[in-house]
C-alpha cells in the first residue's frame, strides 16, 4: 500500500480515537488529503470540533457519535463513506498520539503534489505565451507558483529563500512551436542586421537584452560581439563584427560561419531595434517561464526531497524567470512591483513557523500501562475498532 494512503489513514484514525488530537492538526487543511472522502471527513471532524462535540469534552472513552456524526457529515459531500470505512480507518491507526507525525506526512504529500500541479499550470501558460507571443499568462502563473510556494513554506514552518540545489533537475530545454520559432528566428536575424547597419541602434537595447535572450545560439553569441564592440566604444561593421567573432573562437568551433555572418549583415539594415527587441525578449521569458515549470515540476516529483528543500529549490529554480521579468518591465516600460510596506518583521523566524515546525515535531510523553489517558482510548483500543467507542 501507499506510504501516504496509510498516513492519511492514521492521521483521520488517531482523530477518530482521540478528539482531542484535532488541537495538534491546526496546520492540517481538509484539501492537503489525497483521497476526495479523506478530504471531507477530515472537514467533518473540524466542523465537529468547531460546533463544541460532546466527545471532545469525554472524561473516559469517545463516544461513538463522535464516529458516527463525522460520518454522517461527510457523507453530505462525498458518496461511499460508511461506518464500517471508519472503523477501518481506527484499526489503521497504530497510536493516536502519533497523530502530528502522520499529519506531518500528509502535509509532505500535499506540498509535492501542489507544486507539481502549479508547476504543470505555469509550463502550459509558457506554450500558450509561446504561440500567441504574450506573456501576461506566463508572468501571472509564476507570481501564483511563487505565492503558493511561500504559503507552504509558512505551514511546514520554515523560511522560503531560494537555495541552489546540489544536483540540478534533469530538464529538456523548451521548444517553440514551429510556427513561433521560425517568427523568433527571422525577428533575431533582422535584430542584428539592424545593429550591424546602425550601431548606435545598440543604446536602445542593450541595457535589458542579452545573449541569453536569443533562441538561436549562434544569434546570441554574435549580439554578445556587437555588444562587447559596443562596450569598448569601437566601430561596428562586418569586418568588426566578423574579427570579433573569429577573436572569441566562434568560427573555428562552428558557432558560426562567415556564410551566417555575411548573410545577416547584408541583410535589411532598416528597422525599429527596440521593437524586434521586445519581440525577441517576449519570446525569451515564454521559454524561460517553460524551462522554469519544468524544473519546478521535476524536483516535485522526487519523493525524497524534503518539503523545505523542495520549497527553497523550486524558488530557486524560478529566479531566471524573475531576472528576465525584470528586464522585459524595463524594455516594456512597465512598473516594476512596489516593495511592501508593512513593518519590518522582528529577527529570526516568524512566530507562526516556529509554532507549526514545533507542533509537528515537539517530542510527547506517551503514558505507562498503568497512568490514566483520560479521554484517549488505551493502546489495545487503538488496534480494534469493536472497543474505543461507547
Amino acid at each position: 500500500m501507499n506510504p501516504l494512503l496509510r498516513a492519511e489513514q492514521a492521521v483521520l484514525g488517531a482523530v477518530l480515537l482521540d478528539p482531542g488530537q484535532l488541537s495538534h492538526l491546526d496546520w492540517l487543511a481538509p484539501d492537503h488529503f489525497y483521497r476526495p472522502v479523506h478530504q471531507a471527513l477530515f472537514a467533518a471532524l473540524r466542523k465537529l470540533k468547531n460546533d463544541s462535540h460532546p466527545a471532545l469534552t469525554a472524561e473516559k472513552s469517545v463516544p461513538l457519535s463522535w464516529v458516527t456524526d463525522a460520518v454522517d457529515e461527510a457523507g453530505l459531500h462525498v458518496r461511499g463513506l460508511t461506518a464500517v470505512y471508519a472503523h477501518t480507518l481506527v484499526s489503521a491507526c497504530p497510536r493516536s498520539a502519533h497523530a502530528p507525525v502522520y499529519g506531518r506526512m500528509v502535509l509532505e504529500g500535499a506540498i509535492h503534489r501542489s507544486v507539481a500541479a502549479h508547476a504543470i499550470r505555469l509550463h502550459q501558460a509558457a506554450r500558450a505565451d509561446a504561440l500567441q507571443g504574450g506573456v501576461e499568462g506566463s508572468l501571472h502563473y509564476a507570481d501564483v507558483l511563487t505565492g503558493v510556494l511561500d504559503d507552504l513554506a509558512r505551514r511546514w514552518g520554515t523560511e522560503p529563500r531560494p537555495v541552489t540545489p546540489a544536483t540540478p533537475p534533469a530538464t529538456v530545454a523548451a521548444v517553440l512551436p514551429p510556427v513561433r520559432a521560425d517568427q523568433t528566428a527571422e525577428d533575431e536575424r533582422f535584430l542584428l542586421a539592424v545593429l550591424a547597419e546602425r550601431p548606435k541602434a545598440m543604446d536602445k537595447v542593450v541595457g535589458w537584452l542579452r545573449s541569453g535572450d536569443f533562441a538561436d545560439p549562434a544569434h546570441g553569441q554574435l549580439y554578445r560581439c556587437l555588444a562587447a564592440l559596443h562596450h569598448r566604444g569601437e566601430p561596428i561593421d562586418r569586418i568588426t563584427l566578423l574579427w570579433e567573432a573569429q577573436r572569441r573562437g566562434l568560427l573555428t568551433d562552428g558557432t558560426l560561419s562567415g556564410d551566417q555572418l555575411t548573410a545577416i549583415c547584408d541583410g535589411v539594415g532598416a528597422g525599429s531595434a527596440e521593437w524586434l527587441g521586445e519581440q525577441i525578449l517576449r519570446a525569451s521569458v515564454a521559454r524561460t517561464a517553460a524551462v522554469s515549470a519544468r524544473a519546478v515540476h521535476a524536483l516535485a516529483e522526487n519523493e525524497a526531497l524534503p518539503p523545505g528543500q523542495l520549497i527553497n529549490h523550486a524558488l530557486h529554480a524560478l529566479g531566471p524567470l524573475d531576472e528576465v521579468r525584470t528586464r522585459w518591465q524595463a524594455a516594456s516600460g512597465q512598473p516594476a512591483p512596489k516593495p511592501s510596506t508593512a513593518d519590518p518583521s522582528p529577527p529570526g523566524p516568524p512566530t507562526a513557523q516556529v509554532r507549526a515546525a514545533l507542533t509537528r515535531s515537539a517530542p510527547r510523553r506517551f503514558p505507562g500501562p498503568t497512568e490514566q489517558r483520560g479521554s484517549a482510548p488505551t493502546p489495545a483500543s487503538a488496534r480494534s475498532p469493536a472497543h474505543g467507542h461507547s
